[in-house]
């Protein structure tokens, strides 16, 4: 990837099959209607570096026990004290694979990223309960939509 060219961090915690299908949904969506390069990394892998370098970020996460993921909240507990006041503004996005109802890790989100001052494109999306073939959809319109707004910039 060029360095001066726009890109979108995605920050996947898929852990089963149909996690996959939805981040791999979202990947399809911004690569096929947009001119963005998309780095998709594992929460583990991502760094405050990747981050900061990031024109926007889309973050995948599953719900357990009524919370973001461990591993999606890791990464703010590893970066977010170096992304103050330097990602102020960032464009992201997030949808959460949850289980219940999804309220516990939607809350936990957005009370990270008020406290980085980043903006969402749009409300984080909850695709609650028994799977549904339509959360393919809402994440893809999801993901595209963020991915839009970034090239355009947002």
């Amino acid at each position: 990837m060029n360095h001066s060219e726009k890109h979108i961090l995605f920050i996947d915690h898929s852990p089963s099959i149909r996690t996959k299908m939805l981040a791999d949904a979202a990947m399809a969506s911004m690569t096929s209607e947009s001119d963005l390069a998309i780095i998709r990394k594992q929460p583990l892998d991502t760094t405050a570096e990747d981050i900061i370098a990031a024109d926007g970020v889309l973050i995948a996460t599953t719900e357990n026990i009524g919370y973001m993921a461990g591993l999606t909240k890791d990464v703010f507990d590893r970066t977010y004290n170096a992304l103050l006041d330097v990602t102020a503004g960032k464009p992201v996005a997030v949808y959460i694979r949850a289980g219940l109802d999804g309220t516990g890790s939607r809350k936990a989100m957005e009370s990270i990223l008020t406290g980085l001052r980043w903006r969402l494109m749009r409300d984080v999306l909850i695709c609650h309960g028994k799977w549904d073939d339509h959360f393919i959809e809402t994440v893809e319109t999801l993901a595209l939509g963020l991915a839009l707004r970034v090239e355009m910039g947002a």
